[in-house]
């Protein structure tokens, strides 16, 4: 096991409604099926860190309900410590999700409850962690002022930060020029810089540009095409590689990210990271949900093997 992996972030209570519609005002309509289960950026990244072998601590806030139980249940299960501010005042969030029975389409609404209360307050009581460890990972969930926080604390300490921007929203030159590795999906990198991102040249040109803003490092996830890695004008390409048919995609850019962190944790070179990321979650897209389809580390290790 390597140095600790600290990250920031939210849980959500994700609950799934599969049906044929929508319902109007005032209808009701019955439903195919229903999956409650764990989601929330910070959480998955936490859990594909810790089930691929980190020592990973989670600061976040929850409520006091049987939802924010849900979540230390499952942080348990994954060898996770938790640092909660526990918010009685508000409640865990959860998000809600159709699924059209037809064509598998979805239409979310997510409320945050507790976690959009993260404060600069929660993240300097967890500063003697922040410092303390040898990778610091968050994303955009949790309010930009509390990320930021973060990341000022990290960077203090000389300890390797790493941004997930997603959900992508404007971030500053200040903000980026705290980060050592940002790992932008194709439609985020494009956000972020104004750039499409279709192609390998096109990733390297988004990757340039955030690099002429700061951030030390981009690793840009391409989906079905890897990731693409670029620092100092030098890039490598990590094809996308899975070990049966592809079942979820859920996730998988928060497979990658905690896989990610634990392989640099543990001082693995960047190429060797890259394809540890890519594992993982090449693994968990076989498999349905998200943080229920993060692998062991014995899978990954034995997938890399094979």
């Amino acid at each position: 096991m390597g140095k600790p992996i600290v990250v920031l972030g939210i849980f959500v209570a994700d609950a799934a409604y599969r049906a044929d519609r929508m319902p109007h005002l005032g209808e009701t309509i019955l439903g195919h099926d229903f999956m409650l289960g764990p989601g929330g950026k910070g959480s998955n990244q936490s859990v594909a860190a810790a089930r691929s072998g980190g020592d990973v601590h989670i600061v976040t806030r929850l409520g006091v309900d049987a939802f924010a139980a849900m979540a230390r249940d499952l942080w348990a299960g994954a060898g996770i410590t938790p640092h909660v501010t526990e918010d009685p005042e508000s409640y865990t969030g959860s998000a809600f999700i159709f699924l059209e029975a037809a064509t598998g389409q979805n239409a979310i609404i997510v409320a945050q409850g507790a976690a959009a209360r993260i404060s600069v307050a929660d993240v300097e009581a967890s500063r003697p962690l922040i410092e303390a460890a040898g990778l610091f990972m968050t994303q955009l969930e949790q309010p930009l002022d509390a990320a930021l926080a973060g990341l000022q604390i990290a960077r203090g300490a000389g300890v390797t930060t790493i941004l997930n921007p997603a959900p992508a929203a404007p971030l500053s030159d200040k903000m980026l020029s705290l980060v050592d590795i940002i790992t932008p999906n194709e439609s985020e990198a494009e956000g972020l810089t104004g750039l499409p991102v279709t192609t390998i040249a096109q990733a390297e040109a988004a990757a340039d540009a955030l690099i002429a803003r700061g951030v030390g490092a981009a690793i840009i996830t391409l989906g079905e095409k890897g990731v693409l890695y670029r620092k100092g004008g030098e890039s490598l390409h990590i094809p996308a590689r899975a070990p049966g048919p592809v079942r979820d995609t859920t996730g998988a850019g928060d497979a990658f990210n905690g896989g990610l962190a634990t392989a640099l944790s543990e001082g693995l070179p960047i190429e060797q990271a890259l394809r540890f990321g890519c594992a993982v979650a090449g693994i968990s897209v076989t498999r349905p949900g998200a943080a229920a389809s993060m692998p062991t580390r014995v899978e990954v290790d034995a997938f890399l093997s094979a």
